[in-house]
């Protein structure tokens, strides 16, 4: 497939100069010498390519000849360099020169050759083709075409000279393929190249628009099973290794659309020649995400893409996190996000409804969970964490919980299994919600502390709301015996918060005793604001251990005749629905489970 520019002619130059009729030349093929100048009108690259993001500055590339001044023209074993006048286009050109050109001496056709770009110093000699090696840049891109016109015949009542392409023009479009949303970012290579006239063997394509790259190479062929392109996205690096040898020819384009996948590159299709869809080979290690800078987004598909979230995250807590797999953190070590108030988490991270499993640390950090502290801005949502194990030894008190330490943002439809181990404000979800919301839900996790205590919150104060959760783990008060206890089997200490259509089932229990005040309860432990339409069956009797006078909770036990665990669901999904939520409960099991409508 050949790329031409069409350059159209001239005009009336060519005869406008005359000084002889042609009566006066009748017969004759032979002119006056010195009347007749040289002027050529050029044509032959393509202009039927893909417009670039940023004016032309070079001819040959886009059928442009914008920036194109002069090329050397040559006639018989003489060299001139011939200017160049494009039109206001820049579509057509006159070859010209005003001073000692070459003349007509007949009407017999001559035979000619020009080049550009050409060596000044040596302008005598076709310079070697010889690329950039990094044509990232657009003008680095353009500067590396070459084109000739070599040995034409051009006619005297037609000069016409047909220029080619001496470059081949790769273009690389890239796709997502298996483990990868969006390939945005993406720094694409050619490598396996000859370094014959001293050309570079690997090429940084130019990024032309969205995700098509481009680089010209001198002609040559890449073997088969060389490594042909190269991908890089973010620290990993991805190939693909051609099936059948690449043969690239002067003046043609070669697109190649490549598929970008977890276990590396494989070929979508080809525009030129025989070649056949061929399969690609792993480059290196699977990376784990892909980023999209435009959103400030991990996608992540596996634990290291996930740490390599975390590490990140750690330095710029707006960075969100989206999982479309499930991770398994088995034997990982994990730095939670957000240390205080001051570094918290900003963002957003969405588990997709994907599992992670296992982990498991220990520390001495006042803040620990997947995030240590959740910004009001930031939000937690759609992931479960199963099998954690999660201890601190923080001895001056502490925010723990399986998913957030500490939070002020929206926590939703994330639940926790595993067990979840502190010293004050310990839950299996979050250690302590200040203010934002919880919503939609779960910990079976076993829940051990010493002060503020609960299966799912060990307090909520300043305003939080809490809406359609459960706990079904049980809860362990080991208390200190200075310090006011509070337990609870879903929040150890309630203040100022409301909770609506919640319940517990999982036992409260307690050891060694406090000189302070001790408020235990199969719900909650202490309450100080509104509790509507919310439940409980555990070892206790008591819902809420100490409930702040004038405050008429809707806190009831299920006892399982009077009240049912259906009579519960109704009531509860009645209470949702009234508040406009969009969570739901159902009675599948022996206990109701939510789902979002």
């Amino acid at each position: 497939m050949k790329h031409r520019l069409f350059i159209p002619a001239a005009t009336a130059l060519l005869f406008a100069l005359a000084a002889c009729t042609q009566d006066e030349l009748a017969g004759d093929n032979r002119l006056p010498e010195g009347e007749y100048p040289v002027v050529i009108r050029a044509t032959g690259l393509s202009v039927e390519t893909t417009p670039l993001a940023a004016p032309s500055t070079r001819a040959a590339v886009d059928g442009d000849w914008q920036g194109v001044t002069s090329v050397a023209l040559k006639m018989g074993d003489a060299v001139k360099e011939y200017t160049v006048t494009a039109s206001t286009d820049f579509k057509s050109a006159t070859l010209s020169r005003e001073n000692d050109p070459y003349y007509w001496t007949s009407r017999d056709p001559i035979t000619v050759s020009a080049w550009w770009p050409f060596n000044n110093a040596n302008i005598t000699q076709m310079p070697a083709v010889k690329v950039a090696e990094d044509q990232s840049k657009l003008a680095d891109f353009q500067n590396s075409d070459f084109i000739s016109a070599e040995n034409r015949k051009v006619e005297f009542n037609n000069p016409t000279l047909e220029f080619t392409h001496r470059t081949a023009r790769v273009t690389i479009e890239l796709k997502p393929g298996t483990g990868f949303t969006s390939v945005a970012g993406a720094t694409v290579s050619l490598v396996s190249l000859s370094a014959d006239n001293g050309n570079p063997t690997a090429i940084k394509t130019y990024n032309a628009s969205g995700n098509t790259y481009e680089a010209l190479t001198a002609p040559q062929t890449v073997a088969a099973g060389k490594p042909f392109v190269k991908v890089k996205l973010g620290g990993g690096t991805f190939y693909f290794r051609p099936q059948n040898n690449v043969v690239l020819e002067a003046g043609s384009r070669y697109k190649y659309t490549v598929k970008v996948n977890a276990t590396g590159l494989t070929l979508e299709g080809c525009t030129i020649g025989d070649w056949a869809d061929g399969g690609g080979e792993s480059g290196a290690a699977e990376l784990g995400y892909i980023y999209d800078s435009n959103t400030k987004t991990y996608t992540v598909y596996n634990a290291d893409g996930l740490l390599a979230w975390n590490e990140a995250a750690q330095k710029d807590r707006s960075i969100n996190c989206t999982l479309t797999a499930d991770i398994d953190l088995t034997g990982k070590d994990w730095t939670p996000i957000g240390t205080n108030f001051y570094n918290s988490y900003t963002g957003t991270f969405d588990g997709g409804g994907h599992t992670i499993t296992g982990l498991t640390f220990t520390t001495n950090d006042e803040y620990a969970g997947l995030f240590g502290w959740l910004n009001r801005a930031g939000t937690v949502k759609n992931v479960v964490m199963e099998g954690v194990q999660i201890t601190s030894h923080q001895i001056y008190g502490g925010s723990i919980g399986g998913v957030v330490g500490s939070g002020w943002g929206t926590i939703e439809n994330c639940s926790v299994s595993g067990s979840v181990s502190g010293t004050v404000y310990v839950g299996g979800v979050v250690g302590v919600q200040i203010g934002g919301s919880i919503t939609g839900c779960s910990s079976s996790a076993t829940v051990k502390g010493m002060v503020d205590v609960g299966g799912v919150a060990g307090q909520t104060n300043s305003g939080a709301t809490m809406a359609a959760c459960y706990a079904t783990g049980n809860v362990i008060i080991e208390m200190d015996p200075k310090k006011n206890i509070a337990g609870g089997g879903l929040v150890g200490f309630n203040a100022e918060s409301s909770v609506l259509a919640c319940y517990a089932t999982g036992n409260v229990t307690s050891t060694g005793s406090s000189t302070g005040n001790v408020y235990i309860g199969g719900f909650l432990g202490g309450n100080y604001t509104t509790v509507t339409a919310c439940y409980w069956k555990n070892n206790h009797e008591q819902g809420i251990g100490y409930n702040k006078e004038g405050i008429a909770p809707e806190a009831t036990k299920v006892d399982g005749t009077g009240v049912t665990w259906q009579n519960a669901v109704d009531a509860m999904n009645t209470a949702l629905q009234k508040a406009g939520s969009e969570w739901r409960y159902e009675l599948k099991g022996a206990l109701p489970t939510l789902r979002k409508q």
